[in-house]
């Protein structure tokens, strides 16, 4: 796996353990593997951080780094991937998350009239809670747990691709 290239965009582990917001987590912070490159914890931070990005709640970063400390996964790349879901992808990935929901209850597609404003939110949340919960945590499972077995057999060609070259280059090394 790239280690150079995702380290070269991952904070300081120094840092993070000093954060104000992050020091409740206290000696959790400690683990290696929250902080190491390793094959197992990177695909678990891609489950974690995919699942928590599918959560259609406030807060979606703590929840991800209390799952990362919980399944020692790495947690910056757990926090981070929370961001797939930012204020541009957010509609979309909801509304998709919703019709799953919708779809997987045995609901009739709504015929719910979409309006950008709080009396709409309060008198439509009844209706879209539940499908949108639901859908959102079926999405996530199944995103994060494709992502875990596909990042997982990622980091396994590559380094079998790895040692590979360089054991042709081994040989075409001895041949000369």
């Amino acid at each position: 796996m790239p280690r150079k290239l995702i380290k070269k965009y991952m904070p300081d582990e120094r840092k993070l353990r000093e954060h104000k917001h992050l020091s409740w987590l206290g000696r959790h912070l400690h683990d290696p593997n929250l902080w190491h490159l390793t094959r197992r914890s990177v695909s678990r931070a891609f489950a974690v951080g995919l699942f928590c990005a599918f959560l259609p709640i406030p807060a979606q970063m703590v929840v991800a780094a209390v799952m990362a400390v919980f399944f020692r996964s790495n947690l910056p790349i757990s926090v981070g991937l929370v961001w797939l879901t930012n204020p541009l992808t957010m509609p979309p990935i909801f509304y998709g998350a919703y019709l799953v929901g919708d779809f997987l209850l045995g609901n009739p597609a709504g015929n719910i009239e979409f309006e950008l404003s709080m009396s709409w939110l309060s008198e439509s949340l009844s209706l879209i809670w539940w499908p949108l919960l639901f859908g959102s945590i079926i999405c996530g499972v199944i995103f994060g747990a494709l992502a875990f077995f596909g990042i997982n057999q990622f980091w396994v060609w590559h380094v079998n691709r790895s040692w590979k070259r360089r054991k042709e280059k081994s040989r075409d090394m001895r041949l000369k």
